[in-house]
């Protein structure tokens, strides 16, 4: 079975084969969710496929969201029905059918401070949720409940009694942005498209008005290539405008504006609650999300015009998403609760307003010229019918007749045979010797090919033990990182193909070093280099945990950006 490995070898013959001179039929630029969506989409309808991305694959905003696979409460005030409908059936498809290994269903409380009237309303709106989701593949999880003041305080016993008069049970979904994205490419590069990251686009390749490839750069090695490519695809969410940029003489297309959403994450003994949560908070909603041994808490929503590539946290937006989750708790969470902190821009098509909260998520797709189409907006819920769209405005660009999408019926790698696998995971742990908790780990970030990442452990015992400094991930995983997965640094392995950057007391720091070890000899470096790269990745979460200290965004982002 070809599982899509994007080892650094697989990532050099796809440049290679991407630049040989054959045109391809189809060049994704951006390694998002939307990005790896489409090459997962085009390469399914049977087309010669490449997917570019300038750093690491959710390396943007696709590793930086709530986590969330949901339809949108808030949208059913907006009246935006259709957005919630859509969101809903492809909730139900990830978790059914598509990566029931990426995709698991949440509870959450809806907690009410009126009574009556707010049960009622409330109420009526999430009854329409559920209702909503029962076409198509949207069915699935259980139905709402209402309960009492009492029984919200025993499913959420960290909740202040006088906060509320009842509450709402519903039920949605999470997911690991960045993994589930990297599990798209993998599947992608599995029905054959070519995959590279640390590839930036820097020009296009024009025949009179039409696009047909691209000018890259290998950031790794400084080397200049030409893709050509019959159609090209721009999925980079909030660099869409630096890519148009590109294009010389061409109108500007939409323009993309970027919002802030920052996210804190505390241990999961600060919090005493068997749910998620969601609170009504003047602007928007707040998320408490249960996160294995730990919570998400967010999300903010503010404009940023500043660096794209690191956005910061600030004094301010600690401060905020403290203060808000505060108003709830019996035990108030303080600063130092916070073990760590992502930021993340969200790519919303501008409108005539400076309150980006109440911008639309739903998505565009425009030809910029012949051969060249934009894809922006919408949410990573939809980033399957966001990549649809997008192929199937490229493949007017053909000279075929092109099949039509059919990613709602392919299942990611690793989903195949995943319930019977979890209903195995007492077999496979005393087979292994790991412990069922430990399969049950691995199982959710891996599905079925967990496989191979034993037979790595079966070949080197070493690798069966505990990271150093991050225990709830084995050595194996690391490697597993660069020879599978793609990862090409410390910062790639950390923080996106696991969380040890925020879910680690020290950030991941000790963790780096014995990672570094471990990714030196797949990766090719020498003990210098390895040193360099985590002593870099240090340097980041240094200048992170300085940029929280700071009272606003620009004094945040100036100290951010002394590590970049």
């Amino acid at each position: 079975m070809n599982t899509g490995v994007i080892s650094p070898e697989a990532r050099t013959r796809a440049l290679t084969a991407m630049s040989a001179g054959d045109d391809l039929d189809v060049l994704v630029v951006g390694g998002g969710v939307v990005g790896a969506g489409a090459a997962l989409d085009a390469a399914t309808r049977g087309l010669s496929v490449g997917l570019l991305e300038a750093r690491d694959l959710a390396s943007g905003t696709s590793s930086r969201s709530s986590k969330l696979i949901h339809g949108g409460l808030r949208y059913l005030e907006m009246l935006d029905f259709g957005l919630v409908r859509e969101a809903l059936r492809e909730r139900g498809l990830l978790i059914q059918r598509l990566a029931p290994h990426l995709v698991r269903p949440v509870p959450f409380l809806y907690p009410l401070r009126h009574r009556a009237w707010e049960r009622l309303y409330a109420g009526a709106g999430v009854a329409l949720y559920d209702t909503l989701a029962l076409s198509g593949w949207g069915a699935g999880l259980p139905r709402h409940r209402h309960l009492s003041r009492t029984e919200a305080l025993k499913a959420f016993p960290a909740l202040r009694p006088d906060s509320l008069v009842g509450a709402i049970r519903y039920f949605d979904a999470q997911v690991d942005d960045a993994r589930h994205t990297m599990f798209l490419a993998r599947t992608a590069m599995a029905y054959g498209a070519q995959v590279a990251t640390r590839t930036e686009v820097i020009g296009f390749l024009r025949e009179g008005r039409r696009v047909v490839g691209v000018r890259c750069r290998d950031t790794e090695t400084g080397a200049e290539l030409q893709i050509r490519a019959r159609a090209v695809i721009n999925a980079t969410g909030v660099w869409t405008s630096d890519i148009q940029s590109l294009m010389k003489g061409e109108r500007g297309g939409f323009t993309i504006t970027a919002s802030k959403g920052i996210h804190l994450v505390v241990p999961r003994d600060r919090i005493a609650g068997h749910t998620g949560m969601i609170l009504r908070t003047a602007t928007s909603v707040l998320f408490v999300i249960p996160w294995d041994r730990h919570w998400i808490i967010g999300t903010t929503d503010t404009p940023w015009n500043l660096d794209k590539a690191h956005p910061s946290v600030s004094a301010r937006d600690v401060d905020y998403l403290l203060d808000e989750v505060n108003k709830a708790l019996a035990t108030p969470l303080t600063p130092d609760d916070v073990q760590g902190v992502y930021a993340g821009l969200r790519p919303l098509l501008s409108a005539d307003t400076a309150i980006t909260a109440k911008l639309s998520r739903e998505h565009a797709v425009d030809r910029l010229a012949p051969g060249l189409v934009l894809v922006a907006g919408g949410k990573y819920t939809t980033y399957r019918v966001m990549a649809k769209d997008a192929v199937d405005a490229a493949v007017q660009d053909l000279d075929a007749r092109v099949p039509a999408s059919c990613t709602d019926q392919v299942p990611l790698l690793g989903a195949a045979g995943y319930r019977a696998a979890w209903n195995r995971r007492a077999q496979l742990a005393r087979r292994t010797g790991l412990g069922v908790s430990r399969i049950e780990h691995l199982l959710r970030r891996y599905g079925t090919l967990v496989d191979e990442v034993l037979a790595l452990i079966e070949a080197d015992p070493a690798l069966g033990e505990p990271l150093a400094g991050a225990p709830d991930h084995l050595r194996a995983e690391v490697v597993y990182a660069v020879t599978h997965e793609g990862a090409r640094h410390l910062d790639d392995v950390l923080t996106r193909r696991t969380r040890i950057s925020i879910e680690t007391p020290d950030r991941g720091v000790t963790a780096a070093r014995a990672a570094a070890g471990l990714v030196a000899g797949p990766l090719g470096w020498s003990p210098a280099e390895a040193e360099a790269e985590a002593a870099r990745y240090e340097a980041r979460v240094a200048a992170e945990l300085a940029a929280q200290r700071q009272p606003d965004d620009v004094s945040a982002d100036a100290t951010r950006l002394a590590a970049v």
